[in-house]
């Protein structure tokens, strides 16, 4: 009978041990959240104003409040300049943004990769008119080429890239032209040889205007462009970027989910792994090359 009841105690004991425990890994979890700022002021180099950043990141901003346990205010941008000088003023603490956008938040802000996102798809390709002469990028040779805006990865960066491994110097082999949402139309119309940016809205712009690959045929794709990301502003922290990069894995179907609605449908199918600087250097290469290395260091 003693045994018994001494086992009895043994195992009441076991379970208090168990429950203590998984009570101080809970205080011990809270404890290091709280250790960080109580909010955090959060934008995207994409979305140009307050306007954008809520009806595009809305969900986004909801999203990170339930995973990071923490007030995320809004810090709305003009241009991806102006975030980096948020970063430099210390006006924002965390930011999600391109590839392009980030060398240069790097270099000029020491801001810390937390978090890469994929991009199904995301890659440049150019094209031209059918029944256009011109059968490769090496054809474009004193030709207009419309491209996105600067800095873009894919509109910009991308394009610029492929214009370079055919050889031809983008500064004075050919005309460049930075005609944003008008260049597939001017293409159409006749002003410009060839129009080269993400394969996302070459795809968009063939299912709105019901054409098909044959009425504007593709002369190059490029390779897979570096992920988007978010980083947080130097000042943070190590525990506090390994905190919210471990929360942002563990929660990473709610986090997507919130940038499903984002224009395009650009995330759609994406994934967060590790962000690795190394991966960015094709940015770095083409902003050298075209004599814009000022902008990375």
């Amino acid at each position: 009978m003693k045994r018994r009841q001494l086992f009895g105690y043994f195992l009441l004991f076991l379970t208090g041990c168990a429950a203590g425990t998984t009570k101080t890994d809970s205080n011990n979890a809270n404890s290091t959240i709280s250790n960080f700022p109580e909010k955090l002021r959060f934008t995207v180099t994409d979305a140009q104003g307050l306007k954008e950043l809520q009806r595009d990141y809305g969900s986004l901003q909801t999203a990170l409040e339930e995973v990071l346990q923490k007030k995320i205010e809004f810090f709305p941008v003009e241009s991806y300049t102006a975030a980096v000088a948020a970063l430099q003023l210390d006006q924002v603490d965390l930011v999600f943004t391109g590839p392009s956008e980030y060398v240069i938040m790097r270099a000029r802000t020491n801001a810390v990769p937390v978090i890469a996102v994929t991009r199904p798809n995301y890659h440049t390709v150019i094209c031209v008119r059918k029944n256009s002469k011109i059968k490769s990028v090496a054809n474009l040779k004193g030709k207009k080429l419309a491209i996105w805006k600067v800095g873009s990865t894919s509109g910009h960066l991308g394009p610029t890239k492929l214009v370079i491994d055919a050889g031809l110097d983008p500064k004075s082999d050919l005309k460049m032209l930075m005609l944003a949402s008008k260049g597939l139309s001017e293409l159409q119309k006749g002003e410009v040889d060839a129009w080269g940016g993400s394969a996302v809205k070459y795809q968009k712009f063939l299912q709105d205007n019901s054409l098909s690959e044959s009425d504007l045929p593709t002369i190059a794709k490029g390779p897979e462009l570096p992920n988007d990301l978010f980083v947080v502003n130097s000042k943070m922290s190590a525990a506090f970027v390994q905190e919210i990069s471990d929360r942002f894995i563990k929660n990473q179907d709610k986090l997507l989910q919130s940038l499903l609605s984002v224009e395009e449908g650009k995330y759609k199918g994406a994934k967060l792994i590790a962000a690795n600087d190394y991966e960015y250097n094709m940015v770095r290469q083409v902003y050298q090359a075209i004599g814009q290395g000022e902008f990375i260091q």
